[in-house]
């Protein structure tokens, strides 16, 4: 039986208005944390959650430094949020899917592609696994993405989420966003065992941006340029017919961090010491270590300079205006070897 009109308008309403609760009790969390409210706390839990050590000053003399460092990352997101965005939304649940929830540490981690973020779920997978795992390296790659393993903040109730948003540690890493677009790149269009990226989107990119290709390179797409792949991403079409892939998705739009209040906004570039500081807000640090790799984000910057060599001003315009939000959120400047006019 198809319901009245106004019937549905009445059910949209009330949906609508339980979403806008994750909205204001965002608006509220530091409040509450800093006014020493123990809501991190679930029933019969007596440990001070991360959200509490993390406003209330809990291990303040071994975390200064990395808290001082978080704390002015998080004010100039909040403060680059208030200048640019002018309207507000409320959250869907296809917006809470890329948050990643562990319960017993009251901790909420947005994962972004190319972030480092295979080792943080094969560090969630520790976390939550009652045993079941306990060395992150151990977790193949592929398991650490398998759906299921890991809770998302998409699938509890609308009360379970703003509970959670309310009274855990949300934290998110991100990183400089054209190095992240040029290993994205790299790994999906460049590896030759990754046959599923070439078909789905390789093919596509070649037959649009490609003068005469060859029947092989219209059926296989293994051998997309970055020139291409650039020209595929700022193509208008693109957008038009589907949402970005996640692994060059802007941080922005997978995280939304100017509607969910990120307590800690962690970086590529300082990814040791801000990866140790949530372990030990979470009081983890001495029995699980965040995997390092030593490798220098120097030769990332390097890496990215030689890929854009080749990208007309025009597309490094195109692009980066693409990419823009991101650099102001996460106060990345303009790369030095972007040409733009």
């Amino acid at each position: 039986m198809k319901m009245p009109r106004g019937g549905r308008l009445f059910l949209a309403t009330c949906l609508g208005s339980l979403f806008v609760l994750v909205l204001y009790f965002q608006s509220i969390t530091k409040t509450a944390v800093e006014a020493g409210v123990k809501r991190g706390s679930r029933p019969g839990k007596s440990r001070r959650s991360p959200l509490q050590a993390l406003y209330n000053g809990d291990q303040q003399l071994e975390l200064l430094p990395a808290q001082r460092s978080l704390q002015d990352r998080r004010e100039l997101l909040e403060q680059t949020c208030l200048s640019h965005t002018r309207k507000r939304r409320v959250l869907s649940n296809e917006d809470l899917k890329h948050l990643i929830v562990d319960d017993k540490h009251s901790l909420i981690y947005c994962y972004v592609p190319k972030v480092a973020c295979t080792n943080w779920k094969r560090i969630l997978m520790v976390l939550t696994s009652d045993g079941r795992y306990t060395d992150p390296l151990a977790i193949p790659a592929n398991e650490a993405h398998v759906p299921g393993n890991l809770r998302t903040l998409s699938e509890f109730s609308v009360s379970e989420i703003n509970q959670r948003l309310r009274s855990y540690l949300k934290f998110i890493f991100v990183r400089e966003p054209f190095e992240r677009l040029v290993s994205a790149y790299r790994n999906k269009f460049t590896r030759s065992y990754n046959t599923a990226f070439h078909k789905r989107y390789g093919t596509k990119i070649i037959r649009r941006h490609r003068l005469n290709p060859s029947p092989e390179a219209l059926e296989k797409g293994n051998d997309v340029s970055f020139q291409e792949f650039v020209q595929y991403l700022v193509d208008p079409r693109t957008q038009r017919e589907e949402p970005l892939n996640e692994h060059w998705e802007r941080v922005h739009s997978l995280c939304h961090p100017c509607l969910i209040h990120y307590d800690v906004v962690g970086k590529y570039e300082t990814l040791e010491p801000d990866a140790q500081a949530v372990l030990r807000l979470a009081g983890v640090d001495g029995t699980v270590q965040f995997p390092t790799s030593g490798k220098s984000t120097r030769t990332d910057e390097d890496m990215a300079a030689r890929f854009f060599k080749n990208i007309s001003p025009f597309y490094q315009k195109k692009l980066f205006n693409m990419y823009k939000m991101d650099f102001l959120f996460f106060n990345y400047t303009t790369p030095h070897y972007l040409r733009t006019r």
